[in-house]
């Protein structure tokens, strides 16, 4: 494509754009009609952009057949680009792009999309992509999902505007987009992406384990970083839900499953390791007994963790003060920076 045929286009005004739109769906609505639904999502986006091609031709522009496949949006037209969605079920909802947009055209100032509907009466129609995203879905990264008949944008539930939103780096995005997620937890939910960059930080493995069933350093580890993350642990045995915040962490975090938590803190299956002898306060002796691996999470855990567990940040060399301040305000009948950590 010359420069000259890019600047032609650049002309063209956002209303004549959607001009084009307005044809090509009507084209595509009355194909579906007459000559059958799409199968597939990749015959549709074919097409998408061959009627595409053939609607720009007066204005001597092309379309790219064969793009990246994972350019976004999917197809990239000077300063506008269309992002091609399809779904066989009745619905005009479904799962869009990263919201990092890593691969975006660095041209394009206007998105659309175009949205195949083949479930019930088939039918294309095509929304402001800002206007459509509603929602964020997490996969192993969070995702946009879009509803073409949507009220209210995600980026109005935000309070940004794409416009800022889609310029900001990956940290200011995250910072948004958590803010959103954590408005909509019920109490005693947890985040699981917690990193701006996902693929550079934590990921949880493809399956989960049981915490049985793990070598014994790594259930140490385990119960040092769960119980340093969440102080509420050393709370009164009648507490409700003290122990829920760390079974989620080892679930959501690490992909670990443990069916009784309480037991990696008060049972004598672990108070009792190091001292076979019983008596006393049971989760002290079992946090005694995790004392250098608590100090060696406090080092190493990401601080996105404890912005998330603890509501701040807090130094590495002033966590385990940190924690005994919390396990202080937490415990009943004992005070755990009198015996721990001294």
């Amino acid at each position: 494509m010359t420069r000259v045929e890019w600047g032609i286009l650049s002309e063209i005004t956002a209303k004549q754009f959607e001009g084009v739109l307005d044809v090509l769906c009507t084209t595509l609505t009355d194909e579906c009609h007459r000559d059958g639904k799409y199968k597939t999502s990749a015959s549709f986006e074919t097409n998408v952009r061959q009627h595409v091609r053939e609607l720009l031709i007066r204005h001597h522009m092309g379309v790219d057949l064969s793009p990246h496949p994972h350019i976004f949006p999917d197809i990239v037209l000077g300063k506008f680009g269309v992002e091609v969605k399809f779904t066989t079920n009745d619905t005009w909802r479904c799962i869009a792009n990263s919201v990092f947009e890593g691969t975006r055209g660095a041209d394009v100032e206007q998105i659309y999309i175009v949205f195949g509907k083949m479930g019930g009466k088939p039918e294309v129609r095509w929304g402001k992509y800002e206007k459509c995203v509603m929602h964020v879905r997490t996969s192993h990264v969070p995702r946009f999902e879009v509803e073409m008949l949507s009220r209210e944008s995600l980026f109005d539930k935000m309070h940004v505007p794409y416009s800022v939103f889609s310029k900001l780096p990956i940290e200011g995005r995250m910072e948004h987009i958590r803010k959103y997620a954590r408005g909509r937890l019920k109490k005693g939910d947890r985040l699981w992406w917690l990193e701006d960059i996902p693929e550079e930080g934590h990921s949880l493995p493809l399956q989960v384990r049981l915490y049985m069933g793990l070598e014994q350093p790594e259930k140490l580890r385990l119960r040092a970083e769960a119980a340093l993350l969440c102080p509420q642990v050393v709370g009164p045995s009648r507490a409700k839900n003290k122990y829920s915040d760390a079974a989620m962490y080892r679930l959501t975090y690490r992909g670990v499953l443990c069916p009784q938590a309480r037991d990696l803190f008060s049972a004598g299956s672990v108070a009792l390791r190091s001292d076979s002898k019983r008596g006393g306060v049971y989760i002290i002796r079992a946090l005694k007994d995790i004392e250098e691996e608590m100090k060696a999470a406090a080092r190493t855990l990401e601080n996105a963790l404890f912005k998330e567990y603890w509501g701040i940040s807090v130094a590495p060399e002033k966590r385990i003060r940190e924690w005994l301040k919390r396990a202080d305000a937490s415990a009943k009948g004992w005070t755990p920076s009198r015996v721990l950590f001294r």
